[in-house]
C-alpha cells in the first residue's frame, strides 16, 4: 500500500475550502492508501499567538476529522508537535537547503509584499513541511495548487540530501490535486479563506451556518430579471447538488423571477442535508473526549515508531553518533 501524508493547521475553524480542498480526498484514499494525518500545530506558531485559541482548533480539527469519517483505524491520525522527531529531521534538512530556495517562496514573497512582518519560522516553513513529508518516506502528498511549490522544495531537499549523503534514504513524493476542486469560492468570490473572512464552515450552528450563505456578494439585479447563472451561489452548489439539480437552478436564474435569496436557501438546505450525519457524530465526538485523546495518543505511537527508524537513519547518514534510538 502506497502512504499518503498531509496535515492542517490549525489557525482555525475548518471550512467547505478545506473541506472539499484537501480533508474530503484524505477519507476517500482510506482504503486506497497508508494515510497519515496530523494537526499542523508547529505549522501555526509562524502566525497564531494565542495558546488557548491553539488548544481548541487543534482539538475541533480532530473533532472534524472523526465526524467527516476518516478513521483512525485505517489512518494515523496525530499531531505534529506529539512527534518531536519533525524537529529534528527539520535541523538536519535545513543545514542543506539554500537561503535563496526559500527566499523565492511564493508564500513567503506573499506575506512579505502585503506587509507582514516575517519571521524566522515563516522563512523555514517549507524546511519544516519537508521535514513532516520525507519522515515518512510519503508516495503522495494531497495538497492544493498554492502548496505546488513547497512541495517542489521537498522534493529538491530530498534529492539534495540523497545526493551530498550518498544514500537512497527519502523518496521524492508526488502531489495530488483535484484541479476542478483546487479553488473552492469565498463569500466574496475570491478563494475560500480564513484570512480574507469568507468563509462557510460546515459545523457552525445552523443560525451562523444561515448567515455566512445568505452573506454570500451577489448583483442588485431586481428578482423579475434574468441573472447570469454562473454565480458564486451556483458554483458553491455544484458542489453538493446532482447535475440535474444546478442545471435546475441555472434554468430558473435564466428565467427570472427567482432570487439570489431563494437560490441561497436552496444551498443553505443542500449543505445542511450533505453533512446531516457528520454535524450529528461530532456532538456525540465532543462529548466524549476520551475517546479523541486516545485517538491522538495511538496515532502519536505509531507515528514514532516509523519516525525514529528515519531520524536514525538520517543521523547516521550525516555522521551523528550520539543516537539514543541505537542503544
Amino acid at each position: 500500500m502506497k502512504r499518503s501524508i498531509s496535515g492542517i493547521q490549525p489557525s482555525g475553524i475548518l471550512h467547505l475550502g478545506n473541506y472539499f480542498g484537501a480533508m474530503k480526498q484524505f477519507i476517500e484514499n482510506q482504503n486506497k492508501y497508508e494515510g497519515f494525518y496530523f494537526i499542523a500545530d508547529y505549522h501555526s506558531l509562524t502566525s497564531l499567538t494565542d495558546p488557548k485559541a491553539l488548544r481548541e482548533n487543534s482539538y475541533n480539527i480532530v473533532l472534524d476529522y472523526l465526524a467527516l469519517g476518516l478513521d483512525p483505524e485505517k489512518s494515523t491520525i496525530f499531531l505534529q508537535s506529539d512527534v518531536p522527531e519533525h524537529t529534528e529531521l527539520m535541523w538536519l534538512l535545513s543545514n542543506i537547503t539554500p537561503v535563496g530556495l526559500l527566499e523565492r517562496g511564493h508564500s513567503y514573497k506573499d506575506k512579505v509584499a502585503k506587509g507582514f512582518t516575517p519571521n524566522t519560522g515563516l522563512l523555514t516553513y517549507p524546511v519544516l513541511m519537508a521535514a513532516d513529508i520525507l519522515m515518512y518516506n510519503a508516495d503522495i502528498v494531497p495538497v492544493g495548487k498554492d502548496q505546488k511549490q513547497h512541495l517542489e522544495m521537498t522534493r529538491d531537499i530530498a534529492l539534495k540530501f540523497n545526493q551530498q549523503y550518498g544514500v537512497e534514504l527519502f523518496k521524492l513524493p508526488e502531489p495530488q490535486i483535484l484541479e476542478n476542486l483546487a479553488v473552492i469560492p469565498g463569500t466574496d468570490g475570491q478563494k475560500m479563506s480564513k484570512s480574507y473572512g469568507n468563509t462557510i464552515n460546515m459545523f457552525a450552528s445552523k443560525k451562523e451556518l444561515k448567515k455566512q450563505v445568505m452573506s454570500i456578494v451577489t448583483d442588485s439585479t431586481p428578482l423579475e430579471e434574468p441573472k447570469n447563472p454562473e454565480n458564486n451561489i451556483v458554483k458553491l452548489y455544484e458542489l453538493f447538488a446532482s447535475k440535474e439539480q444546478v442545471e435546475e437552478m441555472k434554468n430558473k436564474f435564466i428565467a427570472g423571477n427567482y432570487g439570489y435569496g431563494h437560490a441561497k436557501t436552496e444551498l443553505l438546505n443542500a449543505i445542511l442535508e450533505y453533512f446531516k450525519d457528520a454535524r450529528e457524530k461530532r456532538e456525540e465526538l465532543a462529548n466524549n473526549m476520551e475517546y479523541v485523546e486516545e485517538v491522538l495518543a495511538k496515532g502519536a505511537a505509531k507515528a514514532r515508531e516509523i519516525a525514529r527508524a528515519q531520524i536514525t537513519a538520517a543521523k547516521t547518514a550525516v555522521g551523528l553518533i550520539g543516537n539514543i534510538y541505537k542503544k
